[in-house]
Order: C-alpha cells, then sequence, then structure tokens
C-alpha cells in the first residue's frame, strides 16, 4: 500500500485562486433566500444584510440526518434542506432550500453567521456543500470539526467578510490569504487540497514537518502542563518511519501528527471513509494495525421503526440500509471488529459507540478519535478524546496517527453542595449558557472540568459532562483520572489494581498549568435545568416554567449520554416513587427508555428495572442511538408535538419536527409521569392534578 502511494503524483495548489460563481447568504430570510435560489437575484452584503445572517447552522441544518444516509457524489443534491429560516410575513419558520437548489443555483460561495457547523461531526455537510458547486465558505466563527472537514476536503474557509466582493469580481486571491495564520500543517494541508494528498506528500518526504518546540536547542527541561498537554506529549510522533513518539512536553498552538491508541467509527461514516480508502490507496490495500480499530453499527439499527411510508417509497429506507452492508463487507474483509446488530428476536444494537468505548477501551492517557463529535465520552476517565470527520478517519487508517494543532484550554470549576435532584446534566445545562460558550469562546478549546462537585461524582456523571463538549463546541472534554477512575477500572472491567492505580499516576494537571479561562460554577445554586427548544444553550430553570406548564407528548430517556448504568438508576428511582404513590407514566405521554449497551441492559434486568418499567408504562427499547438523531422511537412526528429528553441536543428536526426540551434523567422520569415539564424532588408528592387540563405552550 505504502509503496504505490510513494510513486504517485501530488501537485499543490496554484498559488492564486479565481472562482466562477455566485455568493449565497444564508439568511433568517425565507423571502430573500428563496429570491437568491429560485430567481436568480443576487444580494449585496449591506450592515442590515449582515445582520439577518444566520448564526448556530448546525451540520443537523446543513445535512439532515436522512440525507447522510447517501455516502459519495448524490450528497450535492442536498446542502441545506434542514435550513430554517423566519418568514417576515407571517412570523413562521420555513425551510426554503429543495433538492438541487444550491447546484442549480451556480454558487460558489456559502455565507454564514456565527458558530457555523456546530453540532454533529458528519463530514457529509461540507461533501454535500463541495459537490453542490461551493468552494469558499465565510463565517464570523467556525466550528472546529466542520473547519477541519472543510480543510480535509478542499473547501476552503475564511472569517474575512471581505473576500467576498472580491470572489464577485473574479479577482485572483493568493491562495496565502487562506492560509494565514494557520500553523504548518494546516497551511499545507490547504496548499495541497485536501488531508489525503498532503499525507501522499509527506510519505513522499515533499512536505515540511514542524519540529516539537521541546526538542528545539536551548528548550527549556519541562514545562506546567494540563493534562490533555500531558497525553498529547506522549503521543506526538517524532520519527514516523522509526515508529518513535513522544515528546517532554508540548504548548497550545503546536502542531504535529499524535498515534492513536484507539480509532473508531460507525455505520454514517464507515461506507464514506471505505470507499475513500479503496478509492484512493487501493481496494485490496490493508488498513493498518487493524486491532485497535472498531466499528459499530448503532445509529440507524431502528430507523426502519420512524422512517415514513413516503421516504422508504422514495427508496431511502434502502439507501440506509446498504451503509450497515458496506460496513460490514469492510469489516469482514479487513479482520476489523464490528459490534453490529444483535442476533436472534430482539431488534437493537451490541452498544452505542460512545457506552462500548467507555466500558471497555478507554484508559487513562490514552488518545482516542472517534468518527462522531461525541467521542469526548471516554475523556470521563482521563483520556484525550475527540470526534474527527471521515477524511480523518480514512487516514488514519493508513497512518495511525491524527493531525492536531494543540489546543488551548479552558478550566470549569465546579463547587459547593448539589441539590439531591441536581445532576451532571444540570450542571451541562447551566454551563452550555455561559456567555463563553454562547458566544462562541470555546471553539476548539479543551474544557477541562474540576472543582470538588466534579470529583464527587461518578464515571458515568463524569461521561456526561465529557460528552457534552461536544455542545460546549470544544475540542473535547476531560476530567483528571482519580481513585473513581481506578475503581471504575476494577470493578466494571475487571482489571487488576495494581494495573489500574499505575495508569492514573501522573494524569492530572500541573499546578501552574494555564488555561486562558477559569470559569467558576456553584453547584450549590443551581436547580433542576431544562433547555428550551432548539438549542442546548437554552438553559432555564424549570421551576421558572411553573407558570406556563408546558404538555409534553413524549419522553425520551436515553442516548449515548443518558444511557449509562447511573442514568437508568435515576429514571428508576423516580418511576419507583411514583409506582408506589399508585402513578403511571401519563396517559398522554409516550415514554421510551433506551440503554447504551447490552452490559447496561443486563444491569437493568439484574436490578428489576426492566419489570419496574413495563409496569409503568414506558417502553424499554434495546441499545442504540435512536430518538436522538431522527431514527428510532421516541422521536416526534409533527409541529405540534413537544418532546422532553435526556439526551445531548435539541437543534432544529434533531429529534423530528416538534418541539424538543433538554433535561436530566431525574426531569424526564417525572415529566413522564406528570405529562409536563417538571423537575422530581425526592420523597414529594407528583403534581399530576391539573396535567389533563393543560394547554400547548
Amino acid at each position: 500500500m505504502i509503496k504505490d502511494l510513494l510513486d504517485r503524483p501530488i501537485e499543490k495548489r496554484p498559488d492564486t485562486l479565481t472562482f466562477e460563481g455566485r455568493i449565497l447568504y444564508l439568511v433568517d430570510d425565507t423571502e430573500q433566500m428563496k429570491a437568491q435560489l429560485y430567481e436568480g437575484k443576487n444580494l449585496t452584503l449591506t450592515p442590515e444584510l449582515k445582520d439577518h445572517l444566520r448564526d448556530q447552522i448546525s451540520t443537523d441544518e446543513i445535512t439532515p440526518a436522512y440525507i447522510c444516509y447517501f455516502y459519495d457524489e448524490v450528497l450535492g443534491d442536498f446542502p441545506y434542506l434542514g435550513l430554517r429560516t423566519t418568514n417576515r410575513r407571517t412570523g413562521e419558520t420555513d425551510y426554503p432550500v429543495e433538492r438541487n437548489a444550491v447546484r442549480n443555483g451556480g454558487f460558489v460561495c456559502s455565507v454564514a453567521g456565527k458558530r457555523r457547523g456546530k453540532g454533529s461531526s458528519r463530514e457529509a455537510s461540507p461533501y454535500a456543500e463541495l459537490h453542490a458547486g461551493i468552494r469558499v465558505v465565510v463565517a464570523e466563527s467556525i466550528e472546529r470539526i466542520y473547519n477541519e472537514n472543510c480543510q480535509n476536503l478542499g473547501v476552503l474557509t475564511t472569517h474575512d467578510f471581505g473576500m467576498i466582493e472580491r470572489i464577485e469580481a473574479g479577482e485572483s486571491i493568493p491562495l496565502a490569504e487562506f492560509t494565514e495564520g494557520k500553523d504548518e500543517i494546516t497551511r499545507q494541508i490547504i496548499e495541497y487540497g485536501g488531508l489525503f494528498e498532503f499525507n501522499v506528500a509527506r510519505l513522499q518526504n515533499k512536505v515540511t514537518l514542524p519540529v516539537s518546540d521541546s526538542l528545539a536547542e536551548g528548550a527549556e527541561a519541562t514545562r506546567p502542563m494540563t493534562l490533555s498537554e500531558k497525553i498529547f506529549a506522549r503521543h506526538l510522533v517524532v520519527n514516523a518511519a522509526e515508529g518513535r513518539t513522544g515528546v517532554p512536553w508540548v504548548a497550545p498552538g503546536e502542531a504535529g501528527f499524535f498515534r492513536t491508541d484507539v480509532r473508531f467509527s460507525h455505520e454514517y461514516v464507515t461506507p464514506m471513509a471505505a470507499i475513500f480508502f479503496e478509492s484512493k490507496v487501493g481496494p485490496q490495500s490493508r488498513v493498518v494495525d487493524p486491532e485497535s480499530v472498531l466499528f459499530f453499527r448503532d445509529h440507524l439499527t431502528f430507523l426502519g421503526k420512524v422512517m415514513s411510508e413516503e421516504r422508504i417509497e422514495d427508496g431511502l429506507l434502502d439507501v440506509a440500509n446498504q451503509l450497515e452492508v458496506k460496513q460490514r463487507e469492510f469489516s469482514q474483509k479487513q479482520g476489523i471488529k464490528l459490534y453490529g446488530e444483535q442476533m436472534g428476536t430482539r431488534q437493537g444494537s451490541v452498544a452505542i459507540c460512545h457506552s462500548k468505548i467507555l466500558e471497555e477501551y478507554a484508559e487513562p492517557g490514552m488518545l482516542i478519535i472517534g468518527s462522531d463529535s461525541h467521542t469526548p465520552h471516554a475523556g470521563a476517565v482521563g483520556a484525550v478524546a475527540f470526534g474527527v470527520g471521515t477524511t480523518a478517519i480514512f487516514n488514519s487508517w493508513i497512518t495511525k496517527d491524527v493531525r492536531v494543532r494543540v489546543p488551548k484550554s479552558f478550566k470549569v470549576v465546579v463547587t459547593g453542595t448539589p441539590a439531591p435532584n441536581v445532576t451532571a446534566k444540570d450542571y451541562m445545562l447551566e454551563i452550555l449558557r455561559h456567555p463563553y460558550i454562547r458566544d462562541g469562546h470555546a471553539i476548539g478549546q479543551i474544557i477541562e472540568y474540576a472543582g470538588p462537585s466534579v470529583a464527587a461524582l461518578s464515571v458515568d456523571e463524569r461521561a456526561t459532562m465529557t460528552n457534552m463538549a461536544a455542545e460546549v463546541g470544544a475540542f473535547t472534554g476531560i476530567i483528571a483520572a482519580d481513585q473513581k477512575s481506578v475503581e471504575f477500572m476494577v470493578n466494571e472491567r475487571g482489571m487488576d489494581r495494581a494495573r489500574a492505580e499505575a495508569l492514573i499516576q501522573g494524569m492530572q494537571s500541573d499546578p501552574g498549568a494555564e488555561y486562558v479561562k477559569v470559569i467558576d460554577i456553584d453547584a450549590s445554586v443551581i436547580r433542576p435545568m431544562a433547555a428550551l427548544p432548539n438549542d442546548p444553550g437554552n438553559g432555564v430553570f424549570i421551576d421558572e416554567l411553573q407558570g406556563e406548564r408546558v404538555r409534553i407528548d413524549i419522553a425520551y430517556a436515553g442516548s449515548c449520554t443518558a444511557g449509562k448504568k447511573d442514568d437508568m438508576d435515576m429514571y428508576a428511582r423516580v418511576l419507583a416513587e411514583a409506582d408506589a404513590q399508585g402513578l403511571h407514566v401519563h396517559a398522554d405521554v409516550r415514554c421510551y427508555i433506551q440503554c447504551g449497551s447490552l452490559e447496561v441492559r443486563e444491569y437493568c434486568r439484574k436490578k428489576g428495572y426492566l419489570e419496574l418499567f413495563e409496569r409503568m408504562g414506558a417502553e424499554f427499547i434495546e441499545p442504540g442511538c435512536g430518538a436522538c438523531i431522527n431514527a428510532g422511537p421516541g422521536v416526534t412526528q409533527s409541529p405540534d408535538e413537544i418532546s422532553i429528553s435526556s439526551q445531548n441536543r435539541n437543534f432544529p428536526g434533531r429529534s423530528g419536527p416538534g418541539n424538543l426540551y433538554l433535561a436530566s434523567p431525574y426531569s424526564v422520569a417525572a415529566s413522564a409521569v406528570c405529562g409536563y415539564v417538571t423537575q422530581w424532588s425526592p420523597g414529594e408528592a407528583f403534581d399530576i392534578a391539573s396535567a389533563r387540563k393543560l394547554s400547548v405552550v
């Protein structure tokens, strides 16, 4: 495989570029969007237009989940089909972009506001834009994974709005203007037109790789490091040919390639990566070190239960099922372990990828990459785990490493004694509404959770916090390894205690380590929270809603964030209290409880939870992602339906067309019983007297 790549011709892009095509402004105005797409009208960037640019555009809006069933150039038919805009005449929300509208419009540049590309790591989003003709993305701020995916595919990105007029004028623009301020590796990836092309040049010794500052003549022998920096220092590739890794220290801004311990992907990503691998490297080529690669069938196991008849008739279910086939065939060919569907009569997955990585694989000090934005889940035991796109996964199959520019870190210190009904999910909803996060300052940084209230959490609860680093827009989330990490590895995995103790040595941040910001959170003043629809950062205290109770149709308890053993304990605790009061899940509510792995389901069986859930009227679902990605029981079916969920995000369309509230496992279970968004307080009677009289809010 490597020999073939050594002989392959590879060239850089031209030093100057010109672009032929129109500018598409992604504005929060239905009529202006339609005028651009269907009437050929070209808008002019005025201060008023810039104020109307859409902020917070998630990848769910760029390519809704069902679009990602496609994994080739057909994706170019679909960019922005989930984009929400406001009808200025009626005030209603519209979805003005239709299939092929972008491609047919001849657009070459797409413009948006703050935090473009937040959410899922799906590389299908920039891939769809690329094949619709988009060559340049302009935005005030761009999320880290989406930006890297653009770079890896050859789509140019910039924060310079002055670039728009120059593109319209057909000006020759120096490529250097797109690489200015980038680290040496990113600059060369852009110059070669993508990550694969750069890696071929790298194997041919045509590129310049930076030398770690710690190895420079006269460098300090040590520097205080954060836990993440320590892990990056251990994994920095010093000499790829010799397989040599590790330097005394790294600092933020230092770029390099880092050797991975675990690489994983799921059926949304593996097929596209496999096509890239087979077409660019060769159909008979072998993945490097397949023992450290894992595949998962977890996202679409329940899709057939919720896909509309119209989409099934359009062939989308058949298209989606091909993802499973392609991944399974590639895993068999490559000898890669696949956590697939359950065998026998039960429908479901063996495990959600994040659940299994934490249950069996993640260790303090590891470097883990996965094809999902919630890969930071494994940071709960002191590992650096982060999401990457398809191209990065595919390239890691060739080299076993991943390119990173060491991020800056900020720390969230949680102190104070929380109320007994306040959970890690409530901590996160409080953190997510902090201006530092809401305004995009945390994008691409590492969030380190610390403080006595974090140290008091179980590993499962810590995983809720590291998992939701994705909603922060962070590079990853991490918590220092400690005795709870040891107990987790010993009790949950059967690891030898001496080995577990050895793994946590040094896996804490040094005194004097640098953080760009420290945010203090007082857990004693946090009350149970809910995030209002459309963004996890829309957090409010639930008791602030009591004056206008929000009737619900669905309570979904699960996902990787909330399908762990501790989460099941929380659902069971609330439902057991309701059971003791002679109550059930509210007659007007459909309640679903979904676990993250077969291991968690077995835990529920042994604890008697399965009987409790059934007796209370909740439907227990086998492992899988399901409703969290609009692909399983628990999704809303119409815009007027309302759901409350313990999952991680509630972007528009994420779990169906209705309104989705986020809350803790305690609050979701209590809401299922009462019929409206509410909190649970231990030992208090459930207030359900007025539930049947509620109107939709």
